[in-house]
């Protein structure tokens, strides 16, 4: 059995308590507002993506006064027509079934879009919102690449659209009260944050051929993507784990934790350099994205570290699999909670929260975009260190750890990053993956120009800021919008 590092023995100790604070009642609970009420109008919403979030979404917004959902669309009929049952169910009109999100945009009944398709879609499906007069809110990641989320910003701008970022814990009311905590210098000087995912990811299969099931118009489905012929089991949700589609798990989950730390801390813009290590081990399948993968970014003399595990772990601490830990000179933030520099538990941070989708519909009404929770700048941003940080492992090469040690020294960061990596190691070693011969990747140690959204002499990683697209599902470039 591996032994958890001193530093995440002292993190996993964090996490426990901070959950016994809240089990034992000695903090209080979050407030929550009212939602969005005194509408002169009601609102037509469509949702684009009927599987697990859309169907979230549609819950979310049939919660909201004044909102009717007007369509469903999804490439997967059956989807989009299961998701149409239910929204009937929930209020008085069923909802029209489309494949093709181009006719939602087309009617002008339509007053806000919600984009809960896959990552390819995010950033497409929301320009072309905007510029048909729609408002927006955009799953997380909001996009596939740096370049487009940085389109999404300029489109808002442009067309004078609200566009939400589905990063739903800025709405949280614990961790507004912890952010000002340390605006007001309470925390002392922070020289580093931490964000932890932690949850078992298996193989997916393959490779081999892709079954695309009757009821899908593929085209629609691909859409920006370019991949015409998959190569894992399923085409839904796999797409994750694949370039083409997804953005690995840094940016289906690890991105709430650290938009949550660039937040608190106050950090804006994707750093001044990044490096990965990690890799797909412990299985071979048609899976391209690391399953384990730490990404150390550094802003001056602060570091952020990412890391995800997805093969069999403990959770991170018990009932945990995510968090993050913000370390200060003066203490420490971890679970929404304030502990002093030695671990001890001084309180649980508490406010009034909001509900997200209800931020979303009160501004969209109001239409006081400073009150939006989170505005498409600071999703793109968040979203762009998932991004750079997959840049920097997909240029990078397997070398022996001993190798990789002494180029992750190279990057700074202090004692942490090497210990994160010791442990990364261990963890490795626990489930059986044989190193020597299915070695680590330990990617390219990238320098940025945060200001410009590049990087400093190296062209190959400028490539991957965007990419090549089908037409007609082009994301503008920054002249055509």
């Amino acid at each position: 059995m591996i032994r958890p590092s001193r530093r995440e023995f002292f993190e996993q100790s964090l996490f426990t308590a901070a959950a016994a604070a809240v089990a034992s009642g000695t903090t209080e609970l979050v407030a929550q507002q009212p939602q969005a009420t005194g509408a002169n109008e009601t609102i037509q919403h469509a949702i684009l993506g009927c599987r697990i979030r859309g169907k979230a979404h549609a819950s979310e917004f049939m919660r909201q006064s004044g909102v009717e959902i007007a369509y469903v669309c999804d490439p997967d009929l059956e989807l989009a027509e299961a998701l149409a049952d239910t929204v009937a169910a929930g209020q008085q009109r069923r909802p029209r079934v489309v494949q093709d999100m181009r006719v939602i945009f087309d009617d002008p009944a339509v007053d806000t879009v919600s984009v809960a398709a896959p990552n390819h879609w995010h950033a497409l499906a929301a320009i072309w919102a905007m510029q048909a007069g729609k408002d927006v809110y955009v799953e997380k990641p909001v996009s596939h690449n740096l370049a487009e989320g940085r389109r999404m910003v300029q489109v808002a701008e442009k067309t004078g659209r609200i566009c939400q970022a589905g990063t739903q814990n800025r709405s949280s009311g614990a961790l507004a009260a912890a952010a000002e905590h340390i605006r007001d210098g309470k925390l002392g000087d922070i020289e580093l944050a931490r964000t932890v995912i932690y949850g078992r990811r298996g193989s997916i299969g393959g490779p081999g051929e892709c079954e695309i099931p009757p009821q899908v118009d593929f085209n629609l489905w691909l859409g920006p993507g370019t991949d015409e012929k998959p190569t894992r089991a399923k085409l839904h949700y796999d797409w994750h784990w694949v370039w083409d589609t997804g953005n690995g798990e840094l940016g289906n989950n690890n991105i709430h934790m650290v938009d949550i730390c660039r937040w608190l801390i106050g950090i804006d813009g994707i750093g001044d350099s990044v490096l990965s290590v990690g890799g797909r081990l412990g299985y071979r399948d048609a899976g391209e994205t690391p399953n384990t993968q730490m990404v150390v970014h550094r802003f001056g003399p602060r570091t952020i570290i990412q890391e995800v595990r997805g093969l069999k772990s403990e959770p991170f601490s018990d009932p945990v699999k995510s968090g993050y830990v913000i370390y200060g000179s003066e203490g420490i933030i971890a679970d929404a909670s304030l502990f002093t520099p030695d671990g001890e538990l001084v309180r649980k941070f508490s406010g009034p929260g909001e509900n997200h989708f209800a931020n979303f519909i009160k501004v969209v009404r109001n239409r006081r975009r400073d009150e939006l929770k989170a505005d498409i700048l600071e999703g793109h941003i968040s979203t762009g260190l998932c991004h750079v940080g997959n840049i920097s492992h997909r240029l990078g090469a397997t070398r022996p750890v001993a190798e990789i040690e002494s180029q992750v020294a190279e990057i700074g960061g202090g004692e942490a990053v090497l210990e994160t990596l010791d442990a990364m190691v261990d963890h490795l070693k626990g489930n059986d993956v044989d190193l020597a011969s299915t070695p680590l990747t330990v990617g390219r140690l990238l320098r940025i120009d945060p200001a410009a959204e590049r990087f400093i002499a190296a062209p190959e990683a400028d490539a991957l800021l965007s990419r090549s697209y089908r037409k007609p599902f082009v994301v503008p470039s920054e002249n055509e919008i």
